[in-house]
């Protein structure tokens, strides 16, 4: 299978993003790195892989837009879609100049678990991480109609864009 790059509209310096088919079917699936977030009103899915790290995925079921983020921290600088708190507004006004209404947008929240056995008495880092999503959420007046967050395991998220429907898979690495 061949890979298209293309690059993000996610900022300066915003690395390649990877286009990839669906296996089932025709639709583009576009994977989403860490620190990037994509917006679309076209027939696309996209991909990413949590941890700690956590995605919001947010629908204007009447617009038929969305867009996900995959931020690794709650704050910090420079503004970066890295940090919970530039990736959720950045992420609200791409969907606004898509078409979306922040009153019909809403959001569901994945990620945030804690996966290296060695911290998970030490560090609640996904904990702070979903705290934050659902604190700008809140403060944009965005609904989350779905969430699957916290413990042990990480996740393959897919979310697609035309439909708002999301997909997780629980990854179980035993080393």
């Amino acid at each position: 299978m061949s890979f298209d790059r293309a690059v993000s509209a996610v900022g300066e310096g915003a690395e390649a993003m990877f286009w990839t088919r669906s296996p089932l079917s025709q639709t583009k699936r576009l994977y989403l790195a860490p620190g990037q977030l994509h917006v679309s009103a076209d027939d696309v899915q996209i991909t990413t892989i949590l941890g700690s790290c956590v995605a919001v995925c947010l629908w204007d079921g009447e617009a038929r837009v969305g867009g996900m983020n995959h931020f690794l921290l709650p704050r910090g600088l420079p503004p970066s879609p890295r940090f919970a708190d530039h990736a959720i507004p950045r992420l609200l006004e791409d969907l606004r100049r898509r078409g979306a209404q922040p009153s019909r947008l809403r959001a569901k929240v994945f990620g945030g678990a804690c996966v290296l056995e060695a911290l998970r008495d030490k560090s609640a880092l996904g904990a702070c991480n979903v705290e934050a999503a659902r604190e700008g959420l809140a403060a944009a007046g965005i609904p989350v109609v779905g969430e699957d967050v916290g413990g042990n395991l990480g996740r393959k998220l897919v979310f697609d864009v035309q439909t708002g429907s999301a997909w997780i898979r629980v990854i179980n690495v035993q080393g």
